[in-house]
C-alpha cells in the first residue's frame, strides 16, 4: 500500500474539468432508419410548408359558404392521393375525404353528417364559415420554419417530421466509440464458479446496460490481468480505436492497482481522487491518438488538439461508486461528445422522509426511492449506502446530493434529487 500523489478534488470542480476536457465528436450525415437516439448536429429547417396543400379534415363534401342552405349538383370526389380536377362553381359540391385536396373555388367543408339529400343533390346546413374543417397549407409547418434545434435527441416525433418533410438523410453526431474493461486477478466470468478469494465480475455488466443506455457503442475488453505489460498492451490497441476507455477497478492505491500508473505513461491524468462519497478514487485522463505512447500530453493542449483526444475513465471497484461515478462523470461527458445540448439528467425538489447523514469532507450521493404525497415527492433511504451494496441501488429513483460538512440534512427538507426514473 502507498500514500496517493493524487490532491483530492472537489466534485463539482472534477466535473467541470471532465467536461472541459470533452470533444464534441464529428459528424456523420445517417439514413433515417438509423437516426432513432441520436441528436441533431444541425438546425432541421423546413424546406417546405406542411401541409402543402389545402387537405379536408374530415369526410364530406366541399362547397362554397355562399352556397349554405342550397341544394347542390355533385360534380365528383377528391381522395386522398386523388385530387378532383374540377372546380366547385356556384350551385356545385364535390365528395371529399379526409386528406383530399380541397378543390378549387371551394372554400369550407362540411361534414357527411350535417348535410341533407334531395334526390342526387346535397344540401349543406345554414349558415357556412369560410375555412372550416379544412387544413390550410403551411398550417403545421412554414416554410423556412425550425423543425428541431442542434442538440435536439431523434425520437419518434422528431423522425415523421424529418420524413413528412422528406429528408432520407440527417446530419447527426457520430455516437462515442468505447472500449469497456474490469481490472483484477480476482474477478472470474459471470457463468463461472468463483473459487476461494474469486468473484464474479459484475460491474463489466452494470457499466454496459448504463453505456449503452446513453448512447454509447461499447467494445468489451473482458477482464484485465494484474500485470502492468499485458494491461499496457490491451490498452493501448483498444485506445487506437476507440473515443474513450473505461476501466472499472485498479484505481486504488495497493499495489496491484496499475491504472493510474499507466494512464501517467500514456497522457495526462486530471483527476485522481476527488471529494465523493461514494467514489474516492475516480480517475479521469486524456491521451492523445497522435502522440506515441509513452509521450505525456501537453497540458494545458492547444485548441485543435482536444478533437483528437481519447478519454480514460478509471472507476473505482466498488460496484455502487462505479455507478455514481458513471453518472455524475462519465455519462455527462458521453452527451457532450454526441452533441446534446443538455447534459445532465433532470433535477427535481424532494422532501426527505430520512436524516440524511452527511460526510465531513466529502460530497456524498446517497440513493432513494420517490413516493408521490400529494403534489410533492418523497425520498425514502434505499437503506445501507455502503459503497459494495448495489441494493443500494436497484430500484433507486434518484440520487441525493448532501453537501460535506457536521450537520447532514433533516427530515422534512426539501432537497434537489438527480432523477434516475420516476415512480
Amino acid at each position: 500500500m502507498r500514500a496517493s500523489a493524487y490532491p483530492l478534488v472537489d466534485a463539482d470542480e472534477a466535473a467541470a474539468l471532465v467536461l472541459e476536457n470533452t470533444p464534441v465528436l464529428g459528424v456523420e450525415r445517417v439514413a433515417l432508419a438509423h437516426c432513432v437516439g441520436r441528436v441533431l448536429a444541425e438546425d432541421l429547417v423546413s424546406p417546405a410548408s406542411l401541409p402543402a396543400f389545402p387537405s379536408s379534415a374530415v369526410d364530406g363534401y366541399a362547397v362554397r359558404a355562399a352556397d349554405a342552405g342550397k341544394p347542390l349538383r355533385v360534380l365528383g370526389e377528391s381522395a386522398a392521393g386523388r385530387p378532383f380536377a374540377g372546380t366547385i362553381e356556384p350551385g356545385t359540391a364535390a365528395r371529399i375525404l379526409t386528406g383530399g385536396v380541397l378543390p378549387d373555388g371551394a372554400d369550407c367543408v362540411v361534414m357527411v353528417e350535417d348535410v341533407r339529400f334531395d334526390g342526387e343533390a346535397v344540401i349543406p346546413p345554414a349558415p357556412l364559415r369560410p375555412g372550416a374543417n379544412f387544413h390550410r397549407p403551411g398550417a403545421d409547418l412554414r416554410e423556412g420554419e425550425r423543425v428541431a434545434a442542434a442538440g435536439t435527441q431523434m425520437g419518434a416525433a422528431e423522425l415523421g417530421l424529418a420524413a413528412a418533410l422528406g429528408f432520407p438523410r440527417l446530419p447527426v453526431h457520430r455516437r462515442p466509440r468505447v472500449a469497456l474493461m474490469s481490472t483484477g486477478d480476482e474477478l472470474v466470468e459471470v457463468g463461472e464458479k468463483p473459487g476461494r478469494g474469486k468473484i464474479v465480475d459484475s460491474n463489466r455488466w452494470a457499466l454496459l446496460a448504463a453505456l449503452r443506455e446513453a448512447g454509447a457503442e461499447v467494445r468489451g475488453l473482458g477482464i484485465a490481468p494484474d500485470e502492468p505489460e499485458a494491461l499496457r498492451r490491451l490498452v493501448v490497441e483498444a485506445l487506437r480505436e476507440v473515443d474513450v476507455l473505461v476501466t472499472s477497478g485498479g484505481v486504488s492505491v495497493g499495489t496491484h492497482d496499475l491504472v493510474k500508473p499507466l494512464l501517467e505513461s500514456l497522457g495526462t491524468v486530471h483527476i485522481g481522487r476527488v471529494k465523493l462519497k461514494p467514489g474516492k478514487p475516480f480517475t479521469f485522463a486524456t491521451v492523445s491518438a497522435d502522440l506515441p505512447a509513452n509521450a505525456p500530453l501537453p497540458n494545458p493542449l492547444p485548441g485543435g488538439e482536444k478533437e483528437r483526444l481519447r478519454l480514460a475513465f478509471g472507476l473505482p471497484g466498488f460496484p455502487v461508486s462505479s455507478l455514481v461515478t458513471f453518472e455524475v462523470f462519465v455519462r455527462p461527458a458521453l452527451r457532450k461528445m454526441q452533441g446534446f445540448s443538455s447534459l445532465q439528467r433532470p433535477t427535481l425538489p424532494v422532501r426527505l422522509a430520512y436524516d440524511a447523514t452527511a460526510s465531513a469532507d466529502r460530497t456524498e450521493y446517497q440513493r432513494v426511492t420517490l413516493r408521490r404525497d400529494g403534489a410533492e415527492l418523497v425520498a425514502e433511504t434505499t437503506g445501507s449506502q455502503s459503497s459494495s451494496r448495489l441494493m443500494s441501488l436497484a430500484g433507486a429513483h434518484a440520487l441525493v446530493r448532501v453537501p460535506p460538512g457536521d450537520h447532514g440534512i433533516k427530515t422534512g427538507s426539501m432537497v434537489d434529487a438527480m432523477i434516475l426514473s420516476l415512480p
